[in-house]
């Protein structure tokens, strides 16, 4: 045990993440209960959050001892509110996950202050506060543990109550004028705050530690913090909706201005935000600015952060954003920025984190990118990129993360991508990238998630992959010019997480994995796989993803046993029988979400569904079925997709479908239904598409938008259906 944990820390602290987290999650859970928390420690936040993104990308996120670990890694950094983020997001705490909390908030000196206040502790928290906490004292924590599920709530702004301890013995400078006026000001361009923070923003002293997301100089009472900041996200009713108010200009001391997450703080960026000469980081994520980036954001000096991602900001990259000469990051994603990246950014020496993806960029990749020898993620996904791969970008030795993919890139993968030393995620998926996959990626020891997918690459497989990439974890090579006939003997053997080989020409039956606890995804769809299924998926515990549609599979669907963490089944376009309901019966998984049986002769009826089904997506088109709708269809209550079209169900359309509120996507057609279309389908305020054509159905359609708007084809071919947008019924007026 103890060579297995010191084999763990020791991978981690070296940097082979790869190596660290195979062995943390092979490990026997009842054997970690002690030590998950000391899995990375890491020195750089830019890391620490990649290793987040991939835990999310390789369906890791959701076990205990990955969040564990993440929390451990945050606490470790200072980072109370990402550590707290993951602690309210997973839905199981254990010992090691209360250590982590408790440890984070005893790092903190405003929150364990106000930790000891609410324990009744005043002595400790008044000398906490007038000094630095005794490194060698020994305070007991015990007595509070029981409060940190409370402070776990709390943001940071609010860990301000033992102020009140020391209004009698401390001296504090109240905020200047002309900073609450500027405040005051863009309070006002706030039309409705749901958050409820800036409720908070009354009295005359915004420094005295009521104003929420404030942060003064307790010196001079000059404001030099602005952080709002949306709560995480179990509640999206939260936002505000307003402008940026330009008198935020004034605050000529502000060091830090964020105002990110809430949704409806639209208009352009204030031009007069360049006169904040001492700003270090400006965020605006994820809001609905408009408007182009201000070129006279490229006047702040001291800049170190650049975060505009998640708005509807156009236009292209200002060339000035170039003189930022300190930036450490500059994300722009998700907006619709046009034109080319500006060649002035090959000034930016510093940059650690580049993030442009989600755009309209077009245009070459700059080839001054391999300068940015301090670079550790680069993403320049979903756009318009074209040209070869630069192979200048194979010389940024720190790089942990690259992904190029959904672009229009041509020409080969550079052989000398492997000398990518520090690369944990490579993600070229969807261009045009032919030639064979080089050999040279073998020697990328600390890959873990690898995906080439939707390119026209070729055969053979290098073969020195089969020894090579040792901590791989992910792969998915889908949809290129591969002829694999099976897959390969080194994917089976080793204990990945995700194995994507879709469209790769296998064929015979399904392959026998010699690890197969460890996977959590396979797709192996459109190939032409043939059997194999009946002990497929023994021991695939942990299994949360399979896509096999579009085979020659020929099987009982009522036979399989799916493993009972699995949340989205895609079995479409094969040969499968048997009864639908039979399914069900055998898999009562609470965390089913997605079912794809289609296109197949699958009989038997609908069958009645729990009230604890989380199923979001239902699909059970051209098959066998028969029976009626079953009017606890309504306890789908996450439903937002339901097809069961090209079927042979009889009976009317129970009214409870219009209990469905999520409801997206609804098609009943070419059955044998009979009556009206119920009214009750008017509360499905989420619909966008429905078919009812080819059956039985008369009456009046609903006379309520989005229903009598539909086009006509979506109810042809009735007995006798009336009114908007067919003919109007007999009787009644148009």
């Amino acid at each position: 045990m103890l060579l297995l944990e010191t084999a763990i820390g020791g991978y981690a602290q070296i940097g082979h993440f790869g190596e660290a987290l195979k062995y943390e999650v092979e490990t026997p859970y009842n054997s970690r209960l002690h030590y998950p928390c000391k899995v990375w420690n890491l020195q750089c936040v830019f890391q620490g959050r990649f290793l987040h993104r991939l835990t999310l990308k390789t369906l890791m996120g959701s076990d205990i001892r990955v969040q564990n670990a993440l929390l451990t890694m945050y606490s470790r950094c200072g980072d109370i509110k990402s550590t707290r983020s993951v602690f309210s997001s997973s839905p199981n705490h254990n010992l090691c996950s209360w250590n982590c909390m408790i440890s984070v908030f005893t790092q903190n000196k405003d929150a364990l202050v106000d930790m000891y206040y609410k324990c009744g502790r005043l002595d400790i928290a008044f000398r906490i506060f007038q000094n630095s906490p005794d490194e060698n004292a020994k305070y007991d924590y015990f007595p509070c543990i029981s409060l940190v599920s409370e402070l776990v709530l709390l943001s940071s702004e609010e860990l301000y109550h033992y102020k009140n301890l020391v209004q009698t013995s401390a001296q504090t400078v109240a905020c200047s004028e002309t900073d609450r006026a500027a405040l005051l000001s863009f309070k006002a361009r706030i039309l409705k705050d749901t958050t409820d923070i800036l409720s908070s923003w009354t009295g005359k002293d915004c420094c005295g530690g009521d104003w929420e997301g404030i942060e003064c100089n307790p010196t001079t009472g000059r404001v030099i913090g602005l952080q709002l900041q949306r709560p995480p996200e179990r509640d999206n009713g939260l936002y505000m909706k307003g402008t940026l108010s330009p008198s935020l200009a004034s605050l000529q001391f502000l060091e830090v201005l964020i105002i990110s997450g809430m949704k409806q703080i639209s208009g352009t960026i204030p031009e007069s935000f360049s006169k904040l000469i001492h700003l270090t980081q400006l965020v605006f994520e994820d809001n609905t600015l408009q408007g182009s980036i201000p070129s006279s954001l490229g006047q702040l000096p001291l800049l170190k952060t650049l975060s505009l991602s998640g708005n509807n900001l156009k236009g292209q990259i200002p060339p000035s954003l170039g003189s930022l000469r300190n930036l450490l990051q500059l994300t722009l994603a998700k907006n619709s920025l046009t034109s080319q990246i500006p060649p002035t950014l090959k000034n930016l020496h510093s940059l650690q984190y580049f993030d442009l993806s989600y755009n309209l960029l077009s245009g070459l990749i700059p080839d001054y990118i391999g300068q940015f020898q301090n670079l550790t993620f680069l993403d320049f996904s979903n756009n318009q990129l074209s040209g070869h791969i630069p192979t200048s970008l194979c010389n940024l030795p720190n790089l942990l993360d690259i992904s190029l993919s959904h672009n229009q890139l041509t020409g080969i993968i550079p052989d000398q991508i492997g000398s990518l030393k520090a690369i944990s995620s490579l993600s070229l998926s969807s261009n045009n990238l032919t030639g064979q996959i080089p050999e040279s990626i073998s020697r990328l020891k600390k890959l873990w998630y690898l995906n080439l997918s939707r390119n026209g690459l070729s055969d053979p497989l290098p073969g020195a992959l089969a020894v090579g990439i040792p901590s791989l974890l992910s792969i998915d090579l889908s949809y290129n010019k591969l002829h694999l006939s099976t897959v390969p003997d080194w994917i089976r053997k080793r204990g990945l997480a995700d194995v994507h080989f879709a469209g790769c020409n296998l064929g015979g039956t399904l392959p026998s994995f010699t690890n197969p606890a460890s996977l959590n995804s396979i797709d192996l769809s459109d190939n032409f796989l043939t059997g194999g299924i009946s002990n497929f998926f023994t021991n695939m515990s942990n299994l949360q993803k399979i896509k096999l549609g579009n085979n020659l599979l020929w099987f009982d669907i009522s036979e399989i046993a799916l493993p009972d963490g699995i949340s989205s089944l895609d079995l479409h376009s094969n040969q499968l029988y048997g009864p639908f309901a039979r399914l069900l019966q055998n898999h009562k998984s609470k965390f089913l979400e997605i079912v794809d049986i289609s296109r197949n002769q699958i009989t038997g009826g609908i069958p009645e569904f729990s009230e604890s089904s989380r199923l979001k997506y239902l699909n059970l088109a051209s098959n066998k079925i028969t029976g009626q709708i079953p009017s606890s269809i309504s306890n789908l209550i996450e439903l937002e997709r339901l097809d069961i079209s090209r079927n042979q169900i009889t009976g009317t359309i129970p009214t409870s479908l219009g209990q469905l509120l999520r409801l997206q996507w609804l098609d009943l057609s070419i059955n044998a239904l009979t009556g009206k279309i119920p009214d009750s389908l008017l509360a499905l305020g989420s619909i966008r598409h429905v078919n009812f054509r080819a059956n039985r159905l008369c009456g009046q359609i609903p006379q309520g938008r989005p229903f009598n708007i539909f086009p006509v084809a979506a109810y042809a071919h009735n007995q006798c259906l009336c009114g908007k947008p067919m003919p109007p019924c007999k009787g009644k007026e148009a």
